[in-house]
């Protein structure tokens, strides 16, 4: 499913406008990303959590030169769902297979 596949069902289930769909569901990702370049968490209950993850420093080897190189400690974006969100997928997947 895209982002537009998204936009499409929310705007038939609601009957609103495909383009104020549109505008809501950027302003959501906006507000997301920016929260997480400042450093902030997101948690929507029942749904996950967006988490900045720290990474330590750490050494590591460039394989074609064969030297080892350092790389500085730094964050990355990740998302961890909801213990029910997952059990919801999990049942559900059973039934698929």
């Amino acid at each position: 499913m895209t982002k537009a596949d998204i936009i499409s069902e929310i705007s038939s289930k609601t009957g609103i406008e495909k383009v104020d769909v549109q505008e809501t569901v950027e302003a959501f990702f906006k507000v997301i990303k920016s929260s997480m370049i400042g450093g902030e968490n997101v948690y929507v209950r029942g749904f996950g959590s967006f988490v900045v993850k720290k990474r330590a420093q750490k050494t590591a080897r460039n394989i074609s030169k064969n030297t080892a190189i350092i790389i500085p400690e730094h964050f990355v974006p990740s998302f961890k769902p909801a213990k029910v969100f997952v059990e919801k997928v999990k049942n559900n997947s059973k039934q698929l297979a």
